[in-house]
């Protein structure tokens, strides 16, 4: 067998690689001084304008997380002047309670003042009107009614359940209940509160 060489000219499908010369120096183009000048302030722009956006991402977050704890914080605030004005209710109104019940035990005169309020409340005194009183207050009640009112219009009927300080008038249409206990829901009840008289 005989090897036959093709001519290069007749090579189609395939290209003759050939082995480049060394003897010839490459040539690289080396940016000229404004070249390198521009690419600096173009990547300056660049990390500048995605410094800028990523510092505003960052601060809009910050900013949301800010007015989500204000918002909480608000709230926290909120709830806390409720309960405190709720425990200095209570508070109050538990000293109101014991000054009450102290000042009856020192002066249980303060009766005649109830009694008194109680009896110009109603339209008119000539229906048989009744007091019904604690015993100790009805001692100190027929005396004044003895001095201010006729005696003889009114009827003080004793009743021991009663508590000192209180009492309930009674005629024939009408009833006013001026007893320690529904007293004190009124006035507690004016205030929004349900304290209990009895503690």
């Amino acid at each position: 067998m005989s090897s036959k060489s093709i001519p290069k000219e007749q090579l189609s499908a395939y290209q003759r690689w050939e082995l480049s010369a060394f003897d010839q120096p490459s040539r690289v183009k080396l940016p000229t001084a404004d070249e390198i000048q521009r690419i600096q302030q173009q990547a300056y722009q660049e990390g500048f304008a995605a410094g800028m956006k990523d510092g505003r991402a960052e601060g809009q977050s910050v900013a949301q997380q800010m007015q989500a704890l204000m918002a909480e914080l608000h709230q926290s605030m909120q709830q806390f002047e409720i309960t405190m004005a709720q425990e200095i209710m209570d508070l109050a109104l538990d000293i109101a309670r014991q000054m009450v019940r102290s000042a009856l035990a020192v002066n249980p005169e303060l009766v005649l003042a109830v009694v008194r309020e109680a009896i110009e409340s109603l339209p008119q005194t000539n229906q048989n009107p009744t007091l019904i009183l604690h015993p100790e207050d009805a001692l100190l009640v027929r005396d004044m009614l003895a001095h201010e009112y006729q005696e003889s219009v009114w009827r003080v009927v004793d009743d021991p359940l009663m508590q000192r300080g209180g009492c309930r008038v009674e005629t024939g249409a009408t009833e006013i209940d001026a007893n320690m206990e529904s007293r004190w829901q009124r006035i507690v009840a004016a205030l929004g509160s349900d304290a209990a008289w009895r503690k």
